[in-house]
């Protein structure tokens, strides 16, 4: 093989062949009772999005996931999915979604980097309207504990650390409820048994039942929306963090707000001392 040549079979069953093709596309008719069954699922106290108005930012992940998970398998071995966590999101906003938008989505892996500790496959997807408008950007990087796809091969997602310096603008605390998952798997329509099943979370080498993580990037959305944007969905054109740890039903999470000037805010959220969601960012327009 030369030395410019792709290796399409790496050590860990992880296929490079994959990286670039588009998923199918799929379609997705959005409701009012479904953004408003996103927004109580997430404890969302924005007024606009629990009337329904406008669909909370996070939402944006619902209308895309029949195209996120065969992109994802498309790279990864089927046999490593118990493995998978959330590792990055990061969404950028051409516009909010609104009831009544009938979204077509598609995916594709833009590459995957295997240690020791895990690997990451990071998908790229977009959301158009019926007019075939851009609505929504994601770069979904998905961590596979403890399985080294044995290669590096195509890009990462776009980087998203601006940093955090000085005091906080604002810090923002909030519970997780103890039967946070299994409200939000529902409304979100994801079944990923980690969230559900304690015995298979523990199979799956956790401490039991953790929350999604989009869950709890959604908490940090109306945080970031009601501390410096005015409650305005339509204000935020980019949403991105990495998830650091996971969080667990019953804990309360702090997320704290730095300006990082521009329109930029960076933050992070804690559950008491340890960092559970880092290198956030927030543009907000």
């Amino acid at each position: 093989m030369a030395d410019n040549e792709i290796d399409t079979e790496s050590d860990a069953g992880f296929d490079a062949g994959g990286v670039g093709v588009w998923t199918d596309e799929d379609d997705f008719e959005v409701t009012r009772e479904r953004m408003i069954a996103y927004a109580e699922a997430t404890n969302d106290p924005i007024d606009a999005h629990r009337t329904g108005e406008v669909a909370p930012p996070v939402f944006a992940i619902v209308p895309v996931f029949n195209a996120l998970l065969p992109a994802v398998l498309s790279v990864a071995p089927v046999e490593a999915a118990i493995r998978i966590v959330h590792g990055e999101q990061d969404f950028l906003f051409h516009r909010p979604i609104r009831a009544g938008d009938v979204l077509t989505s598609r995916a594709r892996p833009i590459g995957f980097a295997g240690k020791p500790s895990g690997s990451t496959v990071t998908v790229h997807i977009e959301s158009r309207d019926a007019n075939h408008e851009l609505v929504n950007e994601q770069w979904v990087t998905s961590f596979f504990r403890n399985v080294d796809a044995g290669a590096t091969v195509g890009d990462p997602a776009p980087a998203h650390d601006v940093g955090t310096a000085g005091a906080p603008v604002a810090d923002v605390r909030a519970h997780v409820d103890e039967d946070q998952t299994f409200r939000y798997s529902p409304a979100a329509g994801d079944p990923m048994p980690i969230h559900l099943d304690e015995d298979i979370a523990k199979l799956a080498g956790l401490p039991g039942i953790i929350a999604h993580g989009l869950c709890m990037l959604a908490f940090t959305s109306w945080a970031v929306l009601t501390e410096v944007a005015g409650g305005r969905t339509d204000r935020l054109r980019r949403l991105a963090v990495r998830f650091a740890k996971p969080v667990l039903p019953g804990q309360d999470l702090t997320t704290s707000i730095w300006d990082a000037g521009d329109g930029r805010y960076a933050y992070e959220s804690t559950v008491g001392d340890t960092v559970v969601i880092k290198n956030g960012l927030a543009e907000i327009v």
